[in-house]
């Protein structure tokens, strides 16, 4: 059986309220003959009268009356459907999925989604951790609308990730990579891949973007050590160090930037700057192409939020 069509549904929910051909004509904008032709279309469809025609009034018959029962609802979920798509296309409500590392979503989303949360309330933001090759990837197969991409030091302030196809990159921000080291600890007032080379490590783990960008600090210096543990769990990286475990190299993001050199919330631990001074560029990436409202708006948010 071909399916049934809302157009003519409509067209027979108007002739049973309104009791008349002519009638539903009229509201619904169509002419005579195509009224006719829409009852016709769906009698012949099913196989039986849906209508019944007594002293210039139509009623429905009795299959008539299940029918039209049954395209009220219809007609009510299309309805709400079509206004459901219009308010994620005008930007009032939508989903965009968002994929970011752990430090990024812990210090610099949540004012951009409190600001998101005031301002359009009707988009809801699906996060999920992700290392900046997953979330390449995931926006490439269209899995996610929006990524915060780490990069490495060879970005030195252009697009922080190598071209991946169909998905745009551009850069958003830079933190400084900082060492963070038990506060017990005898230390100079910078830290040097030599000094650091010499003291446990506890590091993120091999193939992430701050992996590569901390290792290539290390070697143009001639370093090339060892991580005690590699982990990729900012909080409990700090933890450690805060357990006098090792030293580690962690950007600082957020309000943590604001804090002076040698103090962060935990006393246990302290924060040095890097000699030579190593930056750890983001960059907003986004699936290349057009781009939903919401989406959009997102982004607009997320570029306010942007800092040097």
């Amino acid at each position: 059986m071909r399916e049934l069509s809302l157009d003519r549904l409509r067209t027979l929910v108007a002739i049973a309220d309104l009791g008349s051909f002519a009638e539903a004509a009229r509201v619904l904008h169509l002419a005579p003959p195509t009224v006719s032709l829409h009852v016709a279309d769906l009698e012949a469809q099913l196989g039986a009268p849906l209508l019944v025609r007594k002293r210039g009034e139509v009623r429905a018959s009795g299959v008539g009356e299940v029918l039209v029962e049954r395209a009220r609802r219809l007609l009510a979920d299309a309805d709400e459907t079509l206004a459901a798509v219009q308010r994620q296309v005008q930007g009032l409500e939508g989903r965009v999925r968002l994929g970011a590392s752990t430090g990024a979503i812990a210090h610099l989303l949540p004012r951009a989604l409190e600001e998101l949360g005031h301002s359009h309330p009707g988009i809801d933001v699906q996060v999920a951790v992700l290392t900046t090759q997953e979330t390449l990837a995931r926006l490439a197969s269209g899995a996610l609308d929006v990524g915060l991409v780490a990069g490495s030091a060879a970005a030195r302030g252009a697009a922080p990730q190598a071209a991946v196809p169909g998905v745009t990159v551009q850069p958003w921000r830079r933190d400084p990579v900082m060492a963070f080291v038990p506060a017990r600890w005898a230390t100079p007032a910078r830290a040097t891949p030599r000094w650091l080379a010499q003291q446990p490590l506890i590091l993120n783990d091999e193939g992430t973007s701050l992996s590569r960008l901390v290792g290539e600090w290390f070697a143009r210096a001639g370093e090339h050590p060892k991580a005690r543990i590699q982990l990729n769990y900012n909080d409990a990286i700090k933890s450690l160090v805060a357990a006098g475990y090792g030293a580690t190299l962690l950007p600082q993001e957020g309000a943590a930037q604001e804090l002076p050199v040698g103090a962060v919330h935990d006393p246990r631990v302290a924060v040095l700057p890097l000699r030579p001074a190593l930056w750890r560029p983001l960059g907003l990436a986004y699936r290349s192409g057009p781009v939903e409202r919401a989406t959009q708006l997102v982004l607009d948010v997320l570029w306010r939020q942007k800092q040097a």
